[in-house]
């Protein structure tokens, strides 16, 4: 007897034979097409080609004759990395928007963006085994630690625009965190020079002359809410993309590092139940929004992502706003 599946949200907008082919990896698209001719394949009941766009909510007729397409326990990429469906479904849930030109994550702390040696999970290989009929494309970074809003590109088309977009700094980004101090001023852009770790205020070259020159490292920052001179909450909207630009201007900048950032000192100082409840690993660093230009469309567009569930219990305890 035929399934029938409905759309689920993250799959608005795709094509149907794209979508069947997710579900049914092993299928070849001849006999898609052939159970569509037949009418096994049916869509809200009606009769399909196979090009249809489905909305979410759409039932999605599954003849009983594909079952022994199924996707198998786990999948692996054209690189020969080997996920879990489990590891795939987990991601799929963190997508907060998808087209045909970009799937838009809430990257979870502890997920690395970029695979690379000795990382057997990342974003860029587990997308493309998501999306394995579009060509994945990372088109900008967050740390490991860093949880939120993660933009990659389905084609070289839409990388392309993206990418010159954070280059040009018309995409527009913004982070929350949690500091282990009190920062004075409350508001203010830190405009100083990183490398390696490290804060300068000019960019002066390094091992008498010969080494490399810091990069000029720009952030506009703003204190929503304190608690008791301990700890602040705060938006910052970086201007540069360094490495670990926001951990550093927030330890030696504003001498108030984010909470959790073990590499720059955020677990120090914090007792009492404020301290109990951050013992933690998780770095309290979130990319909670991001505006960029669609790529087809030209249609200015802003993603938010939900707060971590790490921070939910800390801000409540705080009494801090919630985005």
């Amino acid at each position: 007897m035929a399934d029938f599946v409905n759309v689920s949200k993250v799959d608005d907008g795709t094509r149907l034979l794209r979508w069947f082919l997710r579900q049914f990896p092993a299928m070849p698209q001849r006999e898609f097409y052939k159970l569509c001719r037949g009418g096994q394949i049916r869509v809200n009941s009606k009769r399909v080609r196979g090009n249809e766009i489905l909305v979410a909510g759409d039932a999605v007729r599954i003849p009983p004759t594909v079952s022994g397409y199924a996707q198998e326990k786990v999948k692996k990429t054209e690189s020969g990395v080997v996920f879990s469906l489990a590891d795939l479904e987990d991601l799929r849930k963190c997508i907060i928007h998808n087209d045909s030109d970009v799937v838009v994550f809430n990257k979870p702390a502890g997920l690395a963006v970029q695979g690379g040696t000795g990382i057997r999970k990342s974003v860029d290989k587990m997308a493309a085994a998501l999306f394995p009929y579009d060509k994945i494309a990372l088109v900008h970074r967050l740390d490991r630690e860093t949880s939120g809003v993660l933009v990659v590109a389905k084609n070289q088309r839409a990388a392309q625009n993206l990418a010159a977009q954070f280059q040009n700094k018309s995409a527009h980004k913004e982070y929350l965190a949690l500091l282990n101090g009190e920062v004075s001023p409350k508001h203010g852009v830190i405009d100083n020079f990183v490398l390696k770790g490290q804060v300068f205020d000019a960019p002066k070259r390094l091992n008498n002359g010969t080494g490399p020159r810091p990069q000029r490292a720009v952030t506009e920052y703003s204190v929503l809410s304190c608690a008791a001179g301990c700890v602040s909450w705060v938006r910052f909207s970086p201007k540069t993309g360094r490495t670990h630009q926001l951990r550093l201007h927030s330890a030696f900048s504003l001498n108030a590092p984010i909470v959790g950032d073990a590499l720059y000192g955020g677990r120090q100082g914090l007792d009492g139940p404020l301290g109990t409840m951050l013992k933690t690993n998780n770095l309290f660093l979130f990319a909670y929004k991001l505006t960029f230009q669609h790529p087809t469309t030209g249609r200015m567009i802003t993603i938010r992502a939900q707060v971590p569930e790490f921070m939910v219990p800390v801000m409540r305890f705080l009494e801090f706003k919630l985005p």
